[in-house]
């Protein structure tokens, strides 16, 4: 457990007006940034729902911007309600964005045109071709070619801001392949691109043959990661595959419908993060003392879900007056229980947000967490108003002052439910 002493934010601010952290620009962003989370943290901070909106279309979300319409449509969800910065024009359904990414421009070097010292929007369309798109205009200001022989469908950063992994989407074996007993060995492809300018490092093929039965691949950090059905996950080095990776293979100990993910940590810290449906482990990955080029994985910290031991032993007594105890074990995905959906990073104010969901009846409550980014420690915890639906698909964005939930209904109707930040009026008197 961390330290739990709380600086005073009135003094921090009169400290800031007196000038004592004006040598630095640093400093003074930093200090905000500090008071900032502060605020965000103390109990008297309520997030109010500001504004609501629904599409026929999805909807993303990408710093401080909402796209509609298959990111044709941007609008600043800076406001206390939507302002529209641009509208792109209408095209066919082989040229919508599938997916994107917020590029911002490097810091320290001298770039080829002036436009690309603005932060541009990295996409991905239906028909294969990756765009970059000022995010301030919706102009296209580069385009590329993927490739014909797969669909690509993800984007994803591997060294954020430098370099993207473009993941086509699973290919799947047709019926009559089926039939005759023939499996298709290639799973999915990675392509992977240096930004500014798009250039190509190299294509990445996920082949059962050699991975054996994957049902998913990822790339981060110059790490492959590599799931299995059997909830095992493996990591992989493209510089000397399995010889570095001692404790490589991280199994979740749980029993659920629902799969186990992994990822590297946004934060650059070199840590990873193992999310179950009950429990998420922050994992360090260190050097091993004897043998720098060898790395072993340690458990940093683990937050835990607030559920209770619904362990039962039901009791049967048979016809000859026996009494006979069966025991069971619920799912860790039982809905009715505390369940982890979306773990993600506030990466200016340094704090870990949590979304759990626990099912009531036919109606799911939700709330997000934020935890202490070092320790682990809940911090605070905020109620989100709309029910949420475990059957639908769901994401959730804390970003600075603001907190945003996208979901999507039946018949592809889309929702986007925005928080901001407020001072409990009650507090105040």
């Amino acid at each position: 457990m961390g330290p739990t002493r709380k600086s005073n934010v009135c003094r921090r601010l009169s400290r800031r007006a007196l000038g004592f952290f004006a040598r630095d620009a640093g400093v003074v962003q930093r200090t905000n940034l500090g008071i900032l989370r502060e605020l965000v943290c103390q109990e008297s901070t309520k997030f109010k729902n500001v504004w609501t909106t629904h599409s026929k279309s999805p909807i993303a979300y990408e710093r401080g911007r909402i796209y509609f319409d298959n990111y044709r449509c941007c609008v600043s969800s800076v406001a206390s309600e939507p302002k529209k910065l641009y509208e792109m024009p209408k095209c066919s359904k082989s040229e919508k964005i599938e997916d994107a990414l917020l590029w911002e421009c490097p810091v320290g070097e001298v770039l080829p045109d002036p436009s690309d010292y603005k932060s541009s929007l990295i996409a991905l369309t239906a028909h294969n071709w990756l765009l970059r798109i000022s995010a301030t205009t919706g102009k296209i200001l580069e385009k590329i070619y993927l490739a014909s022989y797969c669909k690509f469908r993800y984007l994803s950063w591997d060294t954020p801001q430098e370099v993207i992994a473009v993941k086509s989407a699973q290919n799947k074996s047709s019926a009559v392949a089926r039939q005759a007993g023939i499996q298709q060995p290639i799973l999915l492809y990675l392509a992977v691109f240096q930004v500014l300018p798009f250039s190509l490092i190299g294509i990445l093929e996920i082949n059962k043959r050699i991975f054996g039965n994957v049902t998913d691949a990822t790339l981060s950090h110059g790490i492959l990661i590599v799931m299995y059905s059997s909830g095992l996950v493996r990591l992989y080095s493209f510089q000397a595959i399995t010889e570095q990776a001692k404790n490589g293979i991280q199994e979740m100990e749980c029993c659920s419908l629902e799969s186990d993910w992994i990822y590297f940590h946004p934060d650059a810290s070199g840590r990873i993060i193992h999310v179950g449906p009950n429990q998420i482990k922050v994992l360090k990955l260190n050097e091993i003392e004897s043998n720098s080029s060898q790395h072993q994985i340690s458990e940093d910290f683990v937050i835990l879900a607030n559920r209770e031991n619904k362990n039962e032993n039901l009791v049967t007594v048979t016809a000859s007056g026996r009494v006979v105890k069966k025991s069971f074990n619920l799912l860790d995905d039982d809905p009715e229980q505390e369940t982890f959906k979306i773990v993600d990073y506030e990466d200016e104010l340094d704090l870990l947000s949590v979304v759990a969901v626990t099912q009531i009846d036919a109606e799911g409550k939700a709330h997000l967490d934020f935890h202490c980014n070092e320790y682990g420690t809940l911090l605070k915890s905020i109620p989100l108003v709309e029910s949420w639906d475990v059957t639908y698909s769901h994401e959730v964005y804390f970003d600075r002052d603001l907190v945003l939930h996208i979901e999507q209904k039946p018949n592809r109707v889309f929702s986007c439910y925005v928080y901001q930040m407020v001072c409990d009026p009650a507090e105040e008197e």
